[in-house]
C-alpha cells in the first residue's frame, strides 16, 4: 500500500515565481491579490494523479503552474474519450465552478506536474468584486467553446496528420494557454494520448508538419513556427 500523500494531503501555499505564473492575478487590484495569494493552494501532481473526478464536488478553481493534464471521460463501457490536454498557463472548470454542480470529466496528470487551486468560495467572492476577473473568465469560457466545437470536428477527422495539427494547434492557444509561448513540453507518447492515436503514427504525423515548415521538433517538445497554418491544416497536400 502506498504511503504517498494524496494530492489534496500535498496542497501547500504557492510560492512567489508560482504566483507569477499565473495569468489572471494581474487583472486584480493590489488588495485583491494579496487576498487571493494567501488563498492560492500548490500541489505536486504525479503522473496518474486525478486532479478531479467525475461526479466529485467542486471545491477549487485550478490552474497549471507546470506539467501537462489531460481532460477525459469514460463511458460505460469503460472507454475513455479525452477533449484535450491543458498545458501550462492553462486555467479550467471555470463552467463547473460558476454552477457549483459536480465533474462531467476527468482531470489527470499524464506527467509531474504544479497544479494550483484558488476555493471555490474565492472565485465567486472574485465574481461579485472584480470586473478584471469577470471578463477573465469570460474570455476563457468563450475560448472554451470553440475549443470543444473544434475537438468535435477533429474526432471526425479520418486524416491523421490534420487531427494531430488541429490537436496541436488547440494547445497553443494562447488565451487559454498562455504559459506555453512557442514551445510546447511534451513527448510524443503524450501527444499520442490526447490525440487517440499510436506513437508510431503521431511520428509520422510530425515528421509531415516540419516537412511543410509548420512544427519544428525539438529536444523535449514541439516548437511551432506556422500556428496559422496547423490550425487551418491547409498544408495538407496529400491526405492519407
Amino acid at each position: 500500500m502506498s504511503t504517498e500523500p494524496s494530492l489534496h494531503g500535498r496542497r501547500r501555499p504557492a510560492r512567489n515565481d508560482e504566483l507569477l505564473a499565473i495569468p489572471w492575478l494581474e487583472v486584480l487590484d493590489e488588495r485583491q491579490r494579496e487576498r487571493v495569494a494567501l488563498e492560492i493552494k500548490v500541489s505536486d501532481a504525479l503522473p496518474g494523479d486525478f486532479i478531479c473526478r467525475t461526479a466529485r464536488p467542486v471545491t477549487y478553481w485550478f490552474g497549471v503552474i507546470d506539467g501537462l493534464l489531460k481532460m477525459s471521460t469514460d463511458n460505460a463501457e469503460g472507454q475513455t474519450m479525452t477533449y484535450t490536454g491543458i498545458p501550462p498557463g492553462g486555467w479550467f472548470g471555470e463552467g463547473t465552478a460558476l454552477k457549483r454542480e459536480p465533474y462531467r470529466y476527468n482531470i489527470q496528470a499524464l506527467r509531474s506536474s504544479i497544479v494550483a487551486g484558488l476555493p471555490v468560495d474565492t472565485f465567486h467572492w472574485l465574481l461579485d468584486h472584480s470586473i478584471g476577473f469577470n471578463r477573465f473568465v469570460m474570455n476563457q469560457i468563450n475560448e472554451r467553446l470553440g475549443q470543444f466545437i473544434a475537438a468535435r470536428e477533429i474526432d471526425r477527422m479520418n486524416n491523421p496528420d490534420a487531427r494531430v495539427a488541429r490537436s496541436l494547434a488547440a494547445l497553443f492557444n494562447p488565451v487559454l494557454y498562455p504559459g506555453v509561448g512557442e514551445l510546447l513540453r511534451i513527448t510524443q507518447q503524450e501527444l499520442a494520448y490526447l490525440v487517440g492515436l499510436s506513437r508510431q503514427r503521431v511520428n509520422e504525423a510530425l515528421n509531415a508538419l516540419q516537412a511543410q515548415s509548420v512544427i519544428r521538433v525539438e529536444y523535449g517538445g514541439l516548437r511551432v513556427l506556422d500556428l496559422g497554418a496547423l490550425r487551418s491544416s491547409i498544408f495538407l497536400k496529400h491526405p492519407r
